[in-house]
C-alpha cells in the first residue's frame, strides 16, 4: 500500500492488470503511437511515390511556401510541417532530391540535413518551449516510412502528457493551432541565414 495524496491506494501486481486470456486491448508493458491518418498512405500504397511527379515531397517545393508548409528553404534541403502532425510544431527535413535512403545523400547534403535539424529544434525551442524531442527517419516501407521514396527526417517537439487518452481512445489528436498558424510562427522564428 501507498498513500497519495491523503487517500491510501492499493497496489495491485501487473499479473491482475490483464485478465487469464491476455486478450487483445488489455494493457500491457507496450505503449502504442496511434496513427489511423497514415491508412491514406497504407492503403493507396508505396507505389503511388514512386513516380518522382507523384511524390509530395517533390512537388512542395514548386508550390508557395504557404500552400506547402516550407518554414525554410536551403540550399540542398527544406524544412516543412507534417501535413498530419503527430503533435504541433511536427518539421520534416527533406532534400530537394528524390533519393529514398540516408546513404544517398552527398556530405553537403548530409551536412545541411544536421544544421537544420539542430534549427528547427531551436526554434521550437523559442516558438513553442517543448520538453523534448523525437527525432527520426523511417527507412523503407519496412521501416514504417509513409513515403519510402523519398527521404525525410522527423523533428517531433514533445511534452509531457501529450500522449494523452484522446488518441488511444477517441482517436482523436487535440492541435491547438492551424497548421497556418505554425507555419508562420516556425517560419518567422527561423534565423535568417
Amino acid at each position: 500500500m501507498s498513500k497519495e495524496a491523503g487517500t491510501t491506494v492499493q497496489e495491485q501486481p501487473d499479473e491482475k492488470v490483464t485478465d487469464d486470456f491476455a486478450l487483445p486491448g488489455v494493457p500491457d508493458a507496450f505503449q502504442r503511437l496511434w496513427t489511423p491518418h497514415r491508412m491514406a498512405y497504407v492503403k493507396g500504397g508505396q507505389g503511388q511515390f514512386d513516380d518522382k511527379d507523384a511524390c509530395p515531397f517533390c512537388a512542395a517545393p514548386g508550390r508557395p511556401d504557404e500552400d506547402s508548409l516550407i518554414v525554410h528553404r536551403g540550399v540542398h534541403a527544406y524544412v516543412v510541417l507534417n501535413l498530419f502532425p503527430y503533435n504541433p510544431g511536427h518539421l520534416l527535413i527533406c532534400p530537394y532530391r528524390h533519393v529514398p535512403d540516408y546513404t544517398d545523400i552527398t556530405t553537403e547534403e548530409t551536412l545541411e540535413f544536421a544544421e537544420l535539424t539542430q534549427t528547427a529544434m531551436r526554434v521550437l525551442r523559442k516558438v513553442a518551449n517543448p520538453a523534448g524531442f523525437n527525432l527520426g527517419m523511417n527507412q523503407g516501407t519496412a521501416g514504417g516510412a509513409g513515403v519510402a521514396a523519398h527521404l525525410h527526417q522527423h523533428v517531433v517537439p514533445r511534452w509531457g502528457g501529450d500522449g494523452n487518452f484522446f488518441p488511444i481512445i477517441a482517436q482523436t489528436k487535440a492541435i491547438t493551432q492551424t497548421l497556418a498558424e505554425v507555419r508562420e510562427q516556425v517560419a518567422d522564428a527561423w534565423p535568417a541565414g
